[in-house]
């Protein structure tokens, strides 16, 4: 039978396993590239799954002064787009994290103070 110290200090070597395989995962998110699109492609953001904008094209067409409003609200659309397509990346990677680790989906990480 184990003693507690010894199951204290397996507890704090699984945690540090889990923060390293956390910062890793953290890294290939700002490597991992997804796109947000609207108007039909006509407006398209790059970002990293972390977040990172790396680009906006917006369509030659869309450049004309009196639809202003309607570009900057294709624009907010395709940042939503990407916003959401990188949150749906980065949780895939967590997940991966945590089946690693052997913790059950959607474990709570900052339970262990992560």
């Amino acid at each position: 039978m184990k003693s507690m110290e010894e199951m204290i200090q397996a507890a704090q070597q699984a945690a540090e396993t889990i923060q390293k395989q956390m910062n890793e995962a953290q890294a290939t998110l700002d490597n991992i590239e997804v796109e947000g699109v609207s108007g039909g492609g006509m407006v398209k953001i790059r970002s990293t799954a972390k977040g990172r904008i790396l680009g906006v094209s917006i369509d030659d067409s869309l450049m004309v002064k009196e639809d202003k409003q309607m570009l900057e609200d294709l624009i907010t659309a395709a940042f939503n787009d990407c916003r959401t397509r990188a949150d749906a990346r980065a949780n895939e990677e967590m997940q991966k994290v945590q089946s690693q680790a052997g913790l059950p989906p959607g474990f709570d990480l900052s339970k262990l103070g992560l």
